[in-house]
């Protein structure tokens, strides 16, 4: 059986009040010092982890409410030990404190549409005019890399631009965009759910859900 056919999601509700607003990279840095006191030197490589939803007040801090989570990803062999080792963990997100607690296992929902907040691939340095049509063609030959019959476009905001996000890592901007992929088997929705696409996967990015959630994750 493959990856995508025998992975589950664990999701905790939070016990705390804010988060910044770009804390893709926190939240893996405290996870992974939490990771090393029991000997692991990096996150490994089939977890997946999400970043968490909450309320911008659009001066870099989000405010957490009860449909706030954290949720990872993790094949089903290992969801005990993750259920476990994430249960009452104390995270410092850049000096905000929050509690994960109330665990709860679920089944991944295939579904014909799925959206990620933000992708990013390594591009090579091109006119920021050209960067959606590379961006684009990056997505269209991962999702054929991995098999996956779908559509992949850049939304468009509110304000009618497209929707550029940036992630702050190790001090530096990295550019991407929030992505739409359509007309998915449920076959290729749960594989583009454990795959994800691009890179930085570890900070969140590439992370797909059921377009219907509409998620509007910091």
């Amino acid at each position: 059986m493959s990856d995508q056919n025998r992975f589950l999601e664990i999701h905790y509700s939070l016990r705390g009040k804010t988060l910044p607003a770009d804390h893709g990279y926190a939240l893996y840095s405290a996870i992974k010092q939490q990771l090393q006191k029991l000997g692991y030197e990096n996150l490994p490589s089939d977890l997946r982890l999400s970043t968490i939803p909450g309320v911008p007040n659009h001066e870099g801090v989000v405010y957490l409410n009860q449909a706030s989570r954290f949720r990872i990803r993790c094949l089903s062999d290992q969801v005990q030990t993750w259920y476990r080792f994430f249960q009452n963990q104390v995270l410092d997100i850049q000096g905000h404190l929050i509690r994960l607690v109330q665990p709860r296992i679920t089944l991944p929902k295939p579904s014909r549409t799925l959206a990620a907040r933000l992708v990013t691939f390594k591009l090579e340095a091109i006119d920021h005019l050209e960067m959606p049509h590379y961006f684009l063609e990056s997505c269209q030959k991962r999702l054929n890399h991995l098999g996956i019959q779908g559509r992949p476009f850049i939304p468009s905001d509110p304000n009618g631009d497209l929707a550029r996000r940036t992630i702050q890592v190790k001090g530096k901007k990295v550019v991407g965009y929030r992505v739409i992929v359509e007309d998915l088997t449920p076959e290729d929705s749960l594989k583009l759910q454990w795959h994800g696409l691009g890179g930085r996967q570890h900070f969140g990015c590439g992370w797909f859900y059921p377009h219907k959630e509409d998620i509007d994750a910091a």
